[in-house]
């Protein structure tokens, strides 16, 4: 019997969910996907030091802030991803610019920009955004642009929608951090099926695969296998290092657990405009305590990651 890995993947298009190329080599993936947290901690491992070393040589010669610098690093990583895995790399906005459209659509094209000027075409890249109503709106622009977006930080139906209907290619609703929020809240364990933040994509799904919308899901932040198992069939999930060697190594079957042909029972189909968005969203007390919480914490890894930076350009000076 192949690993479940492998049977997952029959199924469900695999994203590494993580900066380190050798797990991305080792694991197989067809896409990947970043994020200041991520590129962090990538950035301090000595196999990526000539990465961090060329932003920073760029910044010293082109007198470069920290915040371009931090961008130069992320295309140098996401650059590098696309040598090695055959799809889409997601790079990331800042989250500090979560609230402000404009900004989030100017640093979009000049991520793709530095992209183009290094032989890597759009069609490669997915930019990530905050699923606030200015990311979500942002995101609407870009498409019409043919820059593909990921809508992240995803906890609600209300946001899907949105999404759907600003025509992202992808989004990313977190099932884990749905878990972790449940858990605190209700002292209860869950079991995979009853997990809500399994049950989340599942709503997701439906509704997407029955009213025709074409957006991508991708199940992402996964606090176990069970989870991921129980979306078997999903669009795309993207998966940690730690979770993808334990699915290497399970030679039990995988039950395919999602069907675009049977996507189960789907909410009636909405159309939101912003003040019902932002009614919605402020209505599930989970959702917008988890999407506050996940900005603060990217925006802070940002911080950390501009100070690294600014650090490395005074020893450089």
């Amino acid at each position: 019997m192949s690993s479940k890995l492998d049977q997952l993947k029959t199924m469900t298009t695999v994203v590494a969910d993580t900066g380190d190329m050798d797990s991305i080599r080792a694991f197989g993936a067809t896409d990947c996907t970043t994020n200041p947290t991520l590129i962090l901690k990538a950035a301090g491992m000595p196999q990526y030091k000539h990465l961090v070393d060329e932003a920073i040589e760029w910044g010293v010669s082109h007198h470069g802030v920290s915040s371009r610098i931090t961008d130069r690093l992320a295309v140098n990583f996401g650059a590098e991803l696309t040598k090695i895995v055959p799809g889409r790399v997601s790079t990331e906005v800042d989250a500090d610019l979560s609230f402000d459209r404009d900004a989030m659509v100017e640093k979009a094209r000049a991520l793709i920009a530095d992209y183009a000027a290094r032989g890597v075409g759009r069609d490669r890249i997915l930019i990530k955004l905050a699923s606030t109503w200015e990311g979500i709106q942002a995101a609407k622009i870009l498409q019409k642009e043919n820059i593909d977006c990921n809508l992240t930080l995803m906890f609600s139906l209300a946001q899907a929608v949105a999404a759907a209907q600003a025509g992202a290619f992808l989004i990313s609703p977190f099932v884990g951090r749905i878990l972790d929020w449940y858990k605190a809240s209700t002292g209860k364990d869950y079991t995979s099926e009853t997990d809500p933040g399994v049950l989340s994509v599942r709503e997701i799904y439906a509704y997407y695969k029955t009213h025709g919308v074409k957006t991508v899901v991708m199940g992402a932040s996964f606090r176990n296998v069970g989870e991921i198992e129980a979306l078997a069939g999903c669009d795309r999930l993207t998966i940690s290092p730690n979770l993808l060697e334990e699915l290497s190594k399970d030679t039990a079957k995988l039950e395919r657990k999602m069907s675009a042909d049977k996507p189960g029972r789907a909410p009636a189909k909405m159309d939101l405009d912003e003040k019902t968005f932002r009614w919605l969203l402020n209505e599930d007390r989970m959702a917008t305590e988890k999407l506050s919480d996940g900005i603060r914490l990217f925006a802070k890894d940002l911080t950390a990651l501009r100070e690294m930076v600014s650090k490395k350009l005074e020893e450089a000076a």
